[in-house]
Formats: structure tokens, sequence, C-alpha cells
């Protein structure tokens, strides 16, 4: 497998930089230059939309192209790492890096609960069990950049179960046709309009059949016809689409779980995520924890310090959110993903590792009208 590290002049958080920019703030994130080239032109409207686990890998393996997202690519950039939603969602959402925001991963351990919380659901990642809703934000919280604008008035296309980030201009969908609909409704309002969307395909039909299926093939055309006819309608208006990370098919599963040696090495329950595993080691056990990792697992999965990777900078500038990380990171280098527990799910697809999910593109779209006047 060849690696992809996070590029960050070449990456989802320059896209934020861009349009925060272009809201009349100021910003300490390097900028696009292909789209500050475009938002030079000044549209009346703007729309940026993320379709979540819509890479490369999944756009080439089920399009021809002609596809009016594959042939509007206009330049490929690196996801976070993890390669996952709550990781880059936070990071376009609120254009800080993965370190300064701190939603790392799907699943984190917080010391004060001595608990592993899934922090999109609010629930404890073994056992189900509820906790505070307030307890994630208040940890680890972060604000939505385009809160503050000068030049736009700002609108978010949301599903129900989004919860943060909403503008006061908000509109909640319950399925993707409304998603569109909830945007044209934007786009017909008078004065400058830049628009934030976020739609849950392709990754939650590519979790469920995988990214070569059928099911993947049609919703992700299905997408396409959506926005092919969107972008046909409204003139003086950018259309600006990428994805949070991409998507692999899933061809095997790895019962960590069940080895009791290792996991007795463990001071906290495995957490992160299944493709890009996070272990905090109990004191003066580190050795032997990677001696019997990388006997057992190795073929399938590359073991890191935690911080070999904070000194590279693959998650931005060191801060304290980063020893939610633990002491090593798993990165899966093959097809696989581990099992946390028996009632672990066992994907069709799925991301969150250096693999070919890291790549997204940058796909740009002037209105139709725009390009015949």
């Amino acid at each position: 497998m060849n690696y992809t590290y996070p590029n960050y002049n070449k990456n989802i958080i320059n896209i934020s930089s861009s349009f925060n920019k272009m809201l009349g703030n100021e910003t300490n994130v390097k900028t696009l230059k292909i789209l500050d080239n475009y938002l030079q032109k000044n549209y009346k409207n703007v729309v940026f939309l993320i379709l979540d686990g819509c890479g490369i890998h999944p756009i080439k393996v089920n399009t021809d192209k002609n596809n009016v997202l594959r042939k509007n690519i206009k330049q490929v950039l690196t996801s976070t790492f993890p390669s996952t939603t709550t990781n880059a969602t936070t990071t376009m959402m609120s254009c800080t890096y993965p370190s300064t925001h701190g939603w790392l991963g799907w699943s984190l351990y917080f010391e004060e609960l001595n608990k592993a919380v899934d922090i999109y659901l609010d629930k404890d990642s073994y056992s189900e069990e509820k906790i505070d809703n307030k307890f994630v934000y208040d940890r680890i919280p972060f604000n939505a950049y385009y809160e503050n604008n000068i030049n736009y008035t700002v609108n978010t296309v949301f599903p129900s179960y989004f919860k943060k980030g909403l503008s006061e201009n908000n509109y909640t969908y319950e399925d993707t046709n409304d998603l569109f609909k909830g945007i044209e409704n934007c786009l017909k309002k008078e004065g400058k309009q830049f628009v934030y969307s976020y739609c849950g395909d392709p990754d939650y039909t590519m979790h469920r059949f995988g990214v070569t299926s059928k099911e993947a093939k049609d919703v992700i055309n299905h997408l396409s016809k959506l926005v092919n006819d969107l972008t046909s309608k409204y003139e003086d208006t950018l259309f600006v689409i990428t994805a949070d990370h991409g998507h692999v098919d899933i061809d095997g599963y790895i019962e960590i779980y069940k080895d009791k040696e290792l996991l007795d090495l463990l001071e906290w329950p495995l957490f992160l995520e299944p493709r890009a595993t996070g272990f905090k080691i109990k004191k003066g056990k580190e050795k032997q924890f990677e001696k019997l990792f990388k006997q057992h697992y190795s073929k399938d999965f590359k073991l890191y310090k935690t911080n070999h990777l904070i000194n590279k900078g693959i998650f931005g500038p060191k801060t304290d959110n980063l020893k939610l990380l633990g002491d090593y990171i798993a990165n899966c280098k093959t097809n696989k993903q581990f099992l946390f527990s028996e009632n672990s799910t066992h994907f069709k697809g799925h991301h969150t590792s250096l693999g070919k999910e890291m790549l997204v593109p940058l796909i740009i779209i002037e209105g139709k009208a725009t390009n015949l006047s």
C-alpha cells in the first residue's frame, strides 16, 4: 500500500481557509490558490457541498469520464489522519487542524470518565450507555469559522442529527432530494449567499455494501445527476464539492478483542478507529506490547509511536489534545479492519487509514448560465 500523509498545503482545511478569507475574515491557514482564483470573481452565490466518503477512489471505480463530478476535478487533496468523518468534517467546519479541535476519531478515551466515547453519538463505545451530551463539546470545543461573516449571508443545509455548526439560516433535511431542495431555497434568496452543506452519502451506502457494489454506483450516479441538474439552473453561482475522506472495500476482519495477552498490556480499551487504532500502554509494558503486536498483526498493520506522528506534523501543531491519542497508533496497510469487541460492525466498506481513502477531490463547477453569458 502507498501511504499518503496529510499535506496541509493541499488539504481539505485549505478549502475552508479560502472560504474564510472570502467571508472577510483573517485566516492563519494557507488557502488554495486555484479556489482563490475562482472566488475572486465575486459570485453572487457560493455553494460548498461535502459528499461524505466520495473520495477519488469511489469516484473512479463508479463513474465514467463524462460524469459531472469526475470531469470537474480541479485538484486532488489530502484528508486528515485518521481519515474519518469526525476528524475531517470538524477540520473543515472549524478551519482548524485536528490537534487544535481534538475531534480526532470516532472513539476517544477520556480519563475523567474512564470511558471510551463515540463522540458523535455521545455514548460509551462498548456498553453504548449514553453520556451527557454536553461533555464532548465542553471537553474539546470548537466553533464554525463561518459564524463570522462580512461579505455573504451564511446558510447551512444539514441532516437533522447535526447539532454543531448550524447557522442562523439552517435548513434541515431528511433525505438526499430534500438536501438539494434546501440548497435551492438558499440560492433563490436576495443578496450574496454562501451555502455550507453536507450529505451523508455515499459513505452510508458504502459502509453497508462496499465501494464496488451496485448500490454504491447507483447512489454516486444519483448524486451526480442531482449535482448536474442543480449546477445547470443558477447563474453567477460557484459550486465547490469535496469529500471528507474516501473509502475502500473491506476484505477481512481481525478479532483483536480475543487477544487477551495483548489486551492485558493496555491501560485503556481499544479506541480511535478500526483501521487506525489507538493504544495506551501500561507503564513499563511498551517493549512487550511492540513485540506482541508485530508478531501477530504486522502483516496488516504498521505500528507507529504516536509521538513520531506528532513530531512529523501529521495532526498539525502540538497541543494538549494530542494526549487523547495514547502511546501508539496502528495504521492498516491492507483492506482489513480490527474488531474491537464481539459487537463490532463488520463493515463492507471503510476508511480511516493512510491508504486510498486519504485522497479526495476538489470539484469546482461554475453555474451553466454563467458559462453561457
